[in-house]
Order: structure tokens, then sequence, then C-alpha cells
């Protein structure tokens, strides 16, 4: 039996944006060599510490932000190719000039594409038009597309959406600051189901929400994946909820990937020290098993990332740091069953 195809491949992403200091430009490396790789139906999920890129991965991936560098292939596409050349440790091939080696570099129109990619933003109160109705905002994408014959066709096909995601008829001619919280995502939702996508990156989709409102959510996250057949690349920091949603869950700190695994082998057979962390601090409901766990607490702070540390960006808070993790940065390597970590020391 043939290996299912990757639907969305992202090699060496780099999203870095210029920071004026003085007279000078620096560039703040906002991602910094990203790659991951997401199949048909699957669920991917990110998890890092507020700043560490997640959203900005989302945002590249669909080119919301103009990415710097790296390769976006879709379906089997080409939607973005800086051009540059890697050798077997990921680093940049140059010149000499000192300067990256470019061939063939790729930038297409998104606009076919934004019908398969689409996207469920963090915040349902300031991603939704206060000025729109609810049918206006569902329609917008069908209007852009032009998915519709004719005006009965148009309601229908929101009414249907608008049921899909558990939102009544009535309520397509109120305005978004009718809603509370659970229901403003629910549109967005919609909204983003509106063109029947096969990919959709929900960037902490639930954060803004109640704990009970959360699960309905997330539920509705499943039974749509299930029904459609999509694929999620679901940006969170709550490691339960990524979890329980991800078939797969990759780590991020500082703009880079630390570990990717299965959920359930990264959950029981964390490497990482940072992987390490951040279960140690995901609440357990049993009160026994919690009074014997042991918190692991990072110290020092998270470096900036306009002056990013040489090496391993994790090394100035790592209790197993070595002149190594300093002079140079560990790549992913498979350490069994497609678990992938980026450590010289673990």
């Amino acid at each position: 039996m043939a290996e299912e195809k990757n639907l969305v491949e992202v090699s060496h992403l780099k999203q870095y944006f210029p920071v004026s200091q003085g007279f000078h430009k620096i560039p703040l490396k906002a991602v910094d060599d990203v790659s991951f790789t997401i199949k048909p139906g699957e669920t991917l999920g990110l998890v890092g510490e507020s700043g560490c890129g997640k959203t900005t991965v989302g945002r590249s991936l669909l080119q919301l932000y103009k990415p710097t560098a790296g390769r976006i292939v879709f379906d089997g596409d080409v939607l973005f190719d800086s051009g540059e050349q890697y050798d077997a440790n990921g680093e940049v091939i140059c010149g000499e000039d000192g300067k990256p080696v470019i061939k063939n570099p790729v930038k297409v129109n998104m606009l076919p594409y934004r019908k398969r990619m689409q996207m469920v933003f963090q915040d349902p109160y300031s991603s939704l038009d206060p000025r729109m109705t609810v049918e206006d905002i569902i329609g917008e994408p069908l209007d852009v597309h032009h998915l519709y014959k004719n005006k009965k066709e148009r309601r229908e096909k929101i009414l249907d959406l608008m049921a899909t995601v558990g939102l009544n008829a009535e309520h397509a001619m109120r305005y978004a600051h009718e809603f509370s919280g659970g229901q403003r995502q629910r549109i967005g939702i919609a909204r983003a189901l509106a063109v029947n996508p096969d990919f959709i990156v929900c960037d902490e989709p639930v954060s803004a929400l109640d704990v009970s409102i959360q699960a309905q959510v997330i539920n509705m996250f499943e039974d749509l994946q299930d029904k459609l057949g999509l694929a999620y690349l679901f940006i969170a920091h709550d490691l339960l909820v990524v979890h329980h949603i991800s078939d797969r869950i990759a780590v991020m700190y500082l703009g880079h990937l630390m570990e990717i695994a299965d959920a359930d082998e990264l959950n029981d057979n964390p490497i990482h020290p940072y992987t390490l962390s951040l279960l140690s601090a995901v609440p357990i409901p049993d009160p026994e098993t919690a009074r014997h766990s042991h918190r692991i607490v990072l110290e020092g702070d998270v470096p900036s990332p306009l002056k990013m540390p040489t090496g391993c960006p994790f090394r100035t808070r790592c209790r197993y740091a070595t002149e190594q993790c300093a002079a140079e940065r560990p790549i992913l390597t498979d350490r069994g069953n497609g678990h992938m970590v980026a450590c010289f020391n673990k």
C-alpha cells in the first residue's frame, strides 16, 4: 500500500520583520527555519509559549504575511519558494560572495488557493466586521469566489453553513456584537467553511472562550473533520486541548521547532527539555498524582528575537547546555517512529 502523500509541506520557512533601531533596521526573527508536513485529514498541533511565533507560522503559511524565505507546497503545487539551497545539515548554501545561492524562485497568485486554504482567527471579537450582518459575513467568501448562481442559492448555502456550526436561521440578520464569544467563533468557522476548504489554520480558536464553550467548539472541529475530511494546523498554548484534538504535535520555541511526534508519543515520552517543562506545567485532575508530580521550572528569561543566542535558541534556559550547544544549532533528528527532536544532549 502506497504511503499517503502530504497535503501541506513547509520547508525552511523564515519570517523576519524589519525593526528600526536608530538609523538602522535589524531583522526580528519571528520564525527561523521551520519545517513540517500535514497529511489530508490530519491535525498537527503547534504549541509553545506566547510570542514564540506560532501565529506567524500560520499566517505565513497562508501568505497573509509574505514569507522571507523557505518553500511552501500545497497538494503538490509550489505556492512559494525563495529558491535558497540547503546542505544536509540544513545550512543555507552560499556562493563565493557570501550570499545565498538562489535557484528558480516561485511566487504564485494565492486567490485560487484561498478556496482550499482558510483560517479561523484567535479573537472572535475583532475578526468579524461589526457593520456586516452574519449573513453577509458568511456570504462574503461566496461572493468573492462566485460560488452561487442566484440570490436564492446564496441564502440557502449560508443557512446550511449556519446549521452546520450550530447557529439558527433567525441569527442571519443580526450583527456580530449581538452574539456571545462562542457564537462569534462559530460564525468565523462558518465563514471559513463557506468555500469548502481542504485545510484550515486554527489560530488559538478557543483561547478567548470560557472553558465550557471551549469543549463545544473543540468537539465541533472534530465533527467537521470527520464529516468533511478537513486537515488542521491547530495552534494553541494549552497542551491538554492540543493533545485531545491532534494526531501529531510540534513544540515551538523562539521561532524554532524543538520536537515533533505523535500526540500520545509526545505526551508519554517527551525528550526535549523544553517539552518536559511544558508538560510538567499541565494541571493534573487527580490530587494524589498531582501531589507526587515534579514541576520543572525554567530559569532565566526568554531571549529577545532581535538578539538571538548563538547555537541552540533554548540553551540560555537549559540545564543540559554545553559548549556544543553554543557553537552550533541542533537540527531535528529522528529518534524512532517519526519522533523528531532538536537536541544534542537528550
